[in-house]
């Protein structure tokens, strides 16, 4: 049985997260689940410190069967693949981020140490991902599943929240009650 790997800032954790770990679990057939909070990330900004980035993801994910959130001090995926510390990893992602992965940092050699699940959603335009199947020398360590279809992102989280605006329908109830509580993101 596989270990799953599911990276990332998590700037908050949102139901379309929380979406890709149930079906990884199920599709996978995972031994376990853990959620890499990376602390310093080499790809994009981050609002929050990795403290409460922490926690949230701890909020959002601590009721997954098999799963645990840790801390992440790589920058870069193959980076902390490289350690190989996981057994037989699938590290997951989204279509969305798929369709970036040829910019990732040695993006074969990820595939090298680990296979990758991509979650695909109903409406997401699958000849966008085939060209980065093509490209890479491992295509065969590539397997998209399906999840629901979420319209949510981390972005518009923060935005809704500086206006004052309802997240209950986007994040999972403990991760909206923390954010209300201790005033994050205003």
């Amino acid at each position: 049985m596989s270990t799953g790997l599911y990276g990332g800032v998590f700037d908050p954790p949102h139901n379309g997260h929380v979406a890709l770990a149930k079906g990884a679990l199920a599709h996978f057939n995972l031994e376990r689940l853990v959620v890499l909070v990376v602390v310093e990330p080499g790809h994009k900004d981050v609002e929050l410190a990795f403290e409460q980035r922490l926690e949230l993801a701890r909020l959002a994910f601590g009721d997954l069967p098999r799963t645990e959130v840790v801390q992440d001090e790589h920058p870069r995926t193959v980076d902390s693949l490289r350690e190989e510390r996981f057994k037989d990893p699938i590290f997951l992602v989204g279509a969305d981020e798929f369709t970036d992965f040829l910019g990732w940092k040695e993006p074969d050699a990820v595939l090298a140490f680990a296979r990758l699940g991509v979650a695909t959603r109903p409406g997401f335009p699958r000849e966008t991902l085939e060209p980065v199947l093509a490209a890479l020398e491992r295509p065969d360590r590539v397997e998209f599943f399906d999840i629901p279809n979420f319209e949510v992102s981390s972005t518009g989280i923060r935005e809704r929240v500086r206006r004052g605006e309802p997240i209950d329908d986007l994040v999972p109830k403990p991760v909206a009650r923390e954010i209300e509580i201790t005033g994050l993101y205003r």
